[in-house]
């Protein structure tokens, strides 16, 4: 310590270049004002300006903070509206779907209905016409009884086969306008769909297999068979 002292008393003195009035009064005026003071006006400067940054912050914050929530709420809108659009885009395809098969079931139901009244019909008319049919063979059963010496000799006769003739030809008539026609298989090859044979008989002339009687005319009702004509049908002779 002692050494350090005397190093000190060695160094050489410097004097300040600066005249003492000015030192004094610098000193002077700078410990006239008070301390608290300086840092007082320093901090509000401060604050001063730090208030308008500040503000501006909060005020981009708060700026932000609502478009962030009104994003967020228009965001949230369009998602509920995007549900409600998906579940009416469902329900429509579903009612669409709905529809379709109702349309398919209701056409369906109208062939199956059209089907039924035509097979009603059908019915109906087979039955009505298989009891035309009687009085049709009777007619013609009838026609076949007169003589046709008789028929020129007598003018009553004449009269009686015409009528007949007549009402057989209304009744036929009649039968054709509801689809029922005569099946009259004279000469036609055999055919077991439409004929039903009630014997056979062997003929030079004829071919084997074919109608060469016809006992009893057979009727279809649309093209279908109602009554099989009853004929006799040519066999193959006998070695």
């Amino acid at each position: 310590m002692k050494a350090f002292t005397a190093s000190l008393t060695r160094l050489p003195v410097r004097y300040s270049t600066v005249p003492r009035t000015m030192a004094f009064a610098a000193n002077s005026r700078i410990m006239s004002v008070p301390q608290p003071s300086i840092m007082r006006l320093s901090l509000r400067t401060y604050a001063d300006e730090a208030k308008p940054k500040e503000e501006t912050e909060k005020k981009e914050s708060a700026t932000k903070k609502d478009e962030n929530t009104n994003l967020t709420e228009e965001q949230k809108q369009i998602q509920d509206l995007q549900t409600k659009l998906d579940a009416k885009t469902k329900e429509a395809v579903e009612l669409k779907d709905r529809l379709l098969r109702a349309v398919a079931d209701f056409r369906n139901l109208q062939e199956v209905t059209k089907k039924d009244i035509k097979k009603a019909k059908d019915f109906a008319l087979q039955k009505f016409a298989k009891d035309l049919l009687e009085s049709v063979d009777n007619f013609g059963h009838a026609l076949a009884a007169f003589k046709e010496e008789d028929i020129k000799k007598s003018k009553e006769i004449s009269d009686l086969y015409t009528g007949v003739r007549m009402t057989k030809d209304v009744f036929e008539s009649t039968l054709r306008k509801h689809g029922i026609e005569k099946l009259d298989p004279l000469g036609e090859p055999f055919d077991p769909n439409k004929h039903e044979a009630t014997f056979e008989l062997a003929q030079k002339d004829k071919e084997p297999g074919t109608v060469f009687h016809v006992q009893q005319l057979g009727y279809t009702l649309n093209d279908r068979v109602i009554r099989p004509a009853k004929v006799g049908v040519v066999k193959l002779e006998d070695n």
